[in-house]
């Protein structure tokens, strides 16, 4: 199940990214579908993290391994938001729509990784 919820992860990732260069779906104030706040950076950490979750979806370990990773990074990330309100240590713009998209991701991604049990099953082919 982690290397499906980590390919489904990937994909999202990778289109949000892609989704903010394309002028239309973000308006004149660089919000993605009106709401969230994108940039060159944001844009390309989404791929980066996209590709990322798509690697991980080899093998059980790897999605585990990508949901606690990135699960404690949105969680810095969230953190910072909130605390500096609109900007994460100066290097992209933010939200506070993000900041509640970043929090929800956190604890989405840590209950994943830390909760969702790596399948043992095994395919045998006759």
């Amino acid at each position: 199940m982690l290397k499906q919820l980590s390919m489904a992860v990937g994909v999202v990732f990778l289109l949000i990214g892609i989704l903010g260069f394309v002028p239309g779906v973000t308006n004149d104030q660089d919000l993605l579908l009106g709401i969230f706040l994108v940039g060159l950076l944001q844009n390309l950490i989404h791929i980066v993290g996209g590709v990322a979750a798509i690697l991980a979806a080899k093998s059980e370990d790897l999605s585990q391994m990508y949901f606690r990773v990135f699960g404690v990074v949105y969680a810095v990330i969230a953190l910072i938001g909130v605390v500096q309100g609109n900007t994460v240590l100066g290097l992209f713009d933010i939200n506070a729509a993000e900041n509640i998209l970043h929090v929800a991701i956190a604890v989405a991604f840590l209950a994943i990784g830390f909760g969702v049990p790596k399948s043992t099953e095994t395919r045998t082919t006759v």
